[in-house]
């Protein structure tokens, strides 16, 4: 068992605003996770090469382009096509309520919009690595 969750943090497409992300990373890294950034501009298959490449427990993604309904789709379709079963996706950005529970529907993780509690997405992935250790 490693001592500290590894968490891919992603921005998504042609969003050239990684404030948001920046901040959460640093949350992320506060809180005591093991945390790598990708950068901007990140294509669905460059997050899962790096994910798999990192042997991270979450990815992350930022998405305020609207193209959310694109991106998680795909990624989790690349991770299922790479087994990544015990990977957890999430993420945040501007998304309609409806498209949130659509998307979590196909498989994504918790997804927190504008306002979210960083205190929040914290625990939400602390306690998913707890179960999933639990079930191991």
């Amino acid at each position: 068992m490693q001592d500290k969750i590894r968490v891919l943090v992603a921005k998504a497409g042609l969003d050239g605003h990684d404030r948001g992300a920046k901040v959460v990373a640093a949350t992320f890294r506060d809180a005591g996770f093991e945390v790598i950034y990708s950068g901007l501009r990140q294509k669905p298959q460059m997050i899962v090469d790096a994910a798999i490449q990192e042997d991270v427990d979450v990815i992350a993604i930022s998405i305020l382009s609207g193209a959310h309904n694109t991106i998680f789709p795909k990624v989790l379709e690349l991770m299922k096509e790479n087994n990544m079963k015990d990977v957890l996706l999430t993420g945040g950005g501007i998304m309609g309520d409806d498209e949130i529970k659509r998307l979590m529907e196909r498989g994504v993780g918790k997804l927190f919009g504008p306002g979210s509690s960083l205190k929040e997405a914290v625990q939400y992935i602390r306690d998913w690595y707890t179960n999933r250790q639990l079930q191991d």
